[in-house]
C-alpha cells in the first residue's frame, strides 16, 4: 500500500503541472495560486486534524519558530519558484531541475550532519549534472536561463523542505507538519501574493484547456479546484501515506517517478515533446535520483532500544519515533 500511496501522489504532483501552466495562462499570477494552494491545504489539515487530532494545535514556541523557516523558505517559495519556472520551461523540464534537491539533500547530510553516506552518490551526483547538461542542451541555449534560475531556487526550497520536514515529521505528524507549515506560507502570501487584485468573478470564465485538449472549454474554477484538491491536498495526503507505509528511502525513490508522470502528462496533454537525446538525458537524471536516494542510508532504531523490545514489534515499529516514544512501547 505504501507504494500505491506514493505513485498516487506522484501521479498528481506530475499532472498538476500541467493543470498549472493551464491556471497561469489565464491571467492569475504564481504568487497568486501558490496563495490559494498553501491555504486549501492548510483549510483541509487544519479540520482533519480538528476531528483527528487537536493535541496538533499546541507547540513550543522553538517548534512554532521551525514551521515558520519550513513553511516561508521551504514551502511558499518551493510552490511561487516552481510556478515561475513553469512560465518559462516545459514541465518535464522544470520538474528535472526542481528534483536536483534529492543529491542536494545527500550532500547536506553527509557534510553537515556527518551522516554516513555510502560512495555511490558522487556516481549518482555525475550521472544527474550529465543528464541536465544533456536536457537542457546548455550548449545550444534552448532553454530560458531566467526559467533555470527559477528551477535552480525551486531545487534549494525543496532541499531546505525535505531537511527540516524530515526532523519535523519525528517530532509530531506529517498531517500536523503539513497544517502548520502551510498555515505560515499562508500568512506570508496573504501579503505578497496580491490576492486582492484577483478578479473572483473571473473564476467562472470559459478558459481552454490547450495543447491537444484546446476544443475543450471549461470555467476556470473547475481546473482551479482540481489543482487546490487533487494537485495540492490529496497529492501531499497520499505522499504522507506513504511514509507512514516505507522508510524514507523507498518514498522518495517512488516521488521521483514524478518527473516520468509529468513528461507523460505534459506530452499527451500540452503536446511538450524532448528530443531522443532529451530523453535519454532525463532517463539519466533519474538513475541519478535513485542513486543518490540509495546513498543514504535509512534512519533505524537505535541498537540499545531495540534490543529491549521484542523481534516482532522491532519490525512493526516505525522508524521516525523518538527515543520517548520507544520507552512507553
Amino acid at each position: 500500500m505504501g507504494y500505491v500511496y506514493g505513485l498516487l501522489a506522484a501521479v498528481l504532483f506530475g499532472a498538476n503541472g500541467s493543470l498549472t501552466k493551464v491556471i497561469l495562462e489565464t491571467g492569475v499570477t504564481p504568487a497568486q495560486l501558490t496563495f490559494m494552494r498553501v491555504t486549501a491545504v492548510m483549510l483541509i489539515a487544519g479540520v482533519v486534524l480538528l476531528v483527528t487530532d487537536r493535541r496538533a494545535f499546541r507547540l513550543s514556541l522553538r517548534q512554532l519558530a521551525t514551521m515558520a523557516v519550513l513553511g516561508i523558505a521551504g514551502v511558499a517559495m518551493l510552490q511561487f519558484c516552481y510556478a515561475l519556472a513553469l512560465n518559462l520551461l516545459p514541465v518535464g523540464i522544470a520538474l528535472l531541475f526542481e528534483y536536483l534537491a534529492v543529491p542536494a539533500v545527500a550532500i547536506i547530510a553527509f557534510f553537515f550532519f556527518k551522516e554516513e553516506v555510502k560512495a555511490r552518490l558522487w556516481v549518482a551526483i555525475a550521472a544527474v549534472l550529465g543528464g541536465m547538461a544533456v536536457v537542457s542542451q546548455i550548449w545550444a541555449s534552448s532553454l530560458s536561463g531566467l526559467g533555470i534560475l527559477f528551477a535552480l531556487a525551486a531545487a534549494a526550497a525543496l532541499t531546505l523542505y525535505f531537511i527540516v520536514g524530515e526532523r519535523q515529521v519525528g517530532n509530531t505528524s506529517p498531517m500536523a507538519v503539513a497544517f502548520w507549515s502551510m498555515l505560515f506560507a499562508c500568512g506570508f502570501w496573504v501579503i505578497f501574493s496580491g490576492w486582492w487584485e484577483m478578479d473572483f468573478t473571473g473564476f467562472g470564465q470559459q478558459v481552454s484547456l490547450g495543447g491537444n485538449l484546446a476544443g475543450v472549454s471549461l470555467p476556470l474554477f473547475i481546473p482551479l479546484g482540481a489543482s487546490l484538491i487533487g494537485g495540492s491536498f490529496f497529492s501531499f495526503y497520499f505522499s504522507f501515506k506513504a511514509l507512514s507505509h516505507l522508510p524514507a528511502t523507498a518514498a522518495g525513490i517512488v516521488a521521483a517517478s514524478e518527473v516520468i508522470f509529468a513528461f507523460v502528462v505534459a506530452w499527451l496533454w500540452l503536446g511538450e515533446a524532448l528530443t531522443v537525446s532529451q530523453m535519454l538525458g532525463a532517463l539519466l537524471v533519474l538513475a541519478g535520483i535513485i542513486v543518490a536516494q540509495t546513498a543514504r542510508p535509512g534512519k533505524v532504531l537505535d541498537l540499545d532500544l531495540a534490543m529491549k523490545l521484542p523481534a516482532t514489534r522491532i519490525r512493526s515499529f516505525p522508524a521516525r519515533r523518538d527515543r520517548e516514544s520507544v520507552d512507553r512501547s
